[in-house]
């Protein structure tokens, strides 16, 4: 009597289904990940521009002009975002205008640097995506 004990367990081409399939997921899941990470840190210094609008909008309520002074002279706000993703500056002010800028200390070569004047206008520098996208609604 001829009878073949088959043994438990996988064989290789099975393992290989199984690895390739991880594989594809896998190809699909990190640049999904990895792009909702980015757009979590945006929202950092979109989060620190908004502070720099409204203090500068008190500053000026109570003086005659806006100011470029961050720290403990003008604004008191920090030259960091509140997680520390970006560095925050305000580049020009004047008696009638403000323009704050938030740089990423991480590359996001999608919005790059972002930009907001007194006026509520938000825009992009060096990016290569539309405001609007990099900002949301």
């Amino acid at each position: 009597m001829n009878s073949f004990k088959r043994s438990a367990g996988f064989t290789l081409i099975e393992l290989m289904i199984v690895v390739a399939i991880i594989g594809i997921l896998a190809a699909i899941a990190v640049p999904a990940y990895t792009e909702y990470v980015t757009r979590a840190k945006r929202a950092d210094g979109k989060a620190a521009l908004l502070a720099v609008q409204l203090a500068e909008e008190k500053w000026r309520a109570n003086h005659t002009t806006y100011t470029t002074a961050l720290d403990n002279t003008g604004l008191n706000l920090g030259t960091a975002s509140p997680d520390g993703y970006y560095t925050i500056a305000i580049t020009a002010a004047s008696a009638t205008d403000y323009t704050a800028t938030a740089a990423p200390t991480f590359t996001d070569a999608k919005c790059g640097t972002l930009k907001i004047n007194q006026a509520g206008t938000k825009t992009i520098i060096n990016g290569s995506d539309t405001a609007a996208n990099c900002w949301g609604k």
